[in-house]
């Protein structure tokens, strides 16, 4: 099935690696064949004169509607018109930050509205934006905010080809997450994980491996009763109202490659169990997916990489995976609400 409407690609910061990466991802794509259609939401000029620079063989295309992608895209990266502005490469500005926001507003909007099938967002500098007045620790949030939906309801979920991870916490201090951690939470994130698979995904009967805190799963309460306390009751509510959930599974176990075929995501109690193995095994292929959301949010699973940005070595290879993953989604989703 077509998609109906293009997909959204927001700039993020012009003095980091996502107008790069954006123009290598699309070249890829296009060579193969794969590239769906899609537009750049500002930075026409800017685009352009980067691709001439780094040589990279990505003729952008002006569009003065996002309708216009949709036949633009045989000629190049439509690029919406309106929207520009200069910049340096590994040093960032707040014009900079302040037209990685308009991209991201607009973009948001178009998802929102239905003009765009979805949207696909480059990386972002917190601390410029954070300098011109934006208070949202990411842009996870202020898509949730966008969305009219609670910060917890917008569930990140890390994808690649061998393996998804979700952390149930994200960005606190490790001494702060038995804390955090509850049965509820784990019970209200693996709900909308489980429901994210199926409609975004094609995965008609999710399988959710539920990660251990503690060594060894606490080890009979040897090194933590969080196990038995929390993770288990939660496990249980789950399986009580069919979803098939399973654990808790100790970490060092938890990703073996023989483990890894025995569910569709796992569920891990804190950033770096998540996020480790899908780097160490994904590193160019990940996606940062938000689930729970009305629209479809992808992003590479990377930031700006201000010190390599302007060099042309920045691997495209993530943000080509977020395009092409947030097309199969906004497919999947179309299939399962026909």
């Amino acid at each position: 099935m077509p998609l109906a409407a293009p997909l959204a690609i927001t700039l993020g910061d012009p003095a980091g690696i996502g107008p790069e990466v954006i123009l290598g991802a699309w070249a890829q794509l296009r060579a193969q064949r794969r590239a769906p259609p899609a537009f750049v939401v500002g930075g026409p000029q800017l685009l352009r004169g980067l691709a001439e620079r780094l040589g990279i063989d990505c003729p952008t295309v002006p569009i003065a509607d996002p309708a216009e992608a949709m036949f633009a895209s045989a000629a190049g990266l439509p690029v919406l018109a309106g929207l520009d502005g200069a910049f340096t490469p590994s040093r960032p500005s707040p014009e900079g930050a302040s037209l990685a926001l308009a991209s991201l507003q607009w973009g948001t909007k178009f998802a929102l509205s239905g003009v765009a099938a979805g949207l696909v967002t480059a990386p972002i500098a917190k601390a410029a934006l954070a300098a011109i007045g934006w208070d949202y620790p990411g842009q996870t949030e202020f898509l949730a905010d966008a969305c009219g939906r609670p910060y917890r309801d917008a569930v990140m979920m890390l994808a690649g080809p061998s393996l998804r991870t979700v952390p149930l916490t994200v960005h606190v201090p490790l001494a702060e997450v038995s804390a955090l951690i509850s049965a509820e939470l784990i019970v209200h994130k693996a709900r909308i994980v489980a429901a994210g698979l199926s409609r975004d995904f094609g995965v008609l009967h999710p399988r959710l491996a539920i990660a251990a805190l503690n060594p060894h799963a606490g080890e009979g309460g040897k090194f933590g009763d969080e196990e038995a306390r929390l993770i288990a009751p939660a496990i249980a509510t789950l399986q009580a109202e069919g979803i098939a959930a399973f654990g808790p599974v100790p970490g060092d176990a938890l990703f073996t490659p023989r483990a890894r075929t025995g569910y569709d995501a796992a569920l891990c109690m804190y950033h770096d169990q998540a996020l480790i193995p899908l780097k160490a095994l994904e590193f160019d292929a990940g996606v940062n997916v938000t689930l729970g959301l009305p629209i479809i949010r992808t992003s590479p699973d990377h930031g700006t990489a201000f010190d390599i940005a302007g060099q042309g070595v920045a691997d495209p290879g993530a943000m080509a995976a977020a395009i092409v993953m947030a097309a199969e989604m906004a497919t999947a989703r179309a299939h399962a609400g026909a």
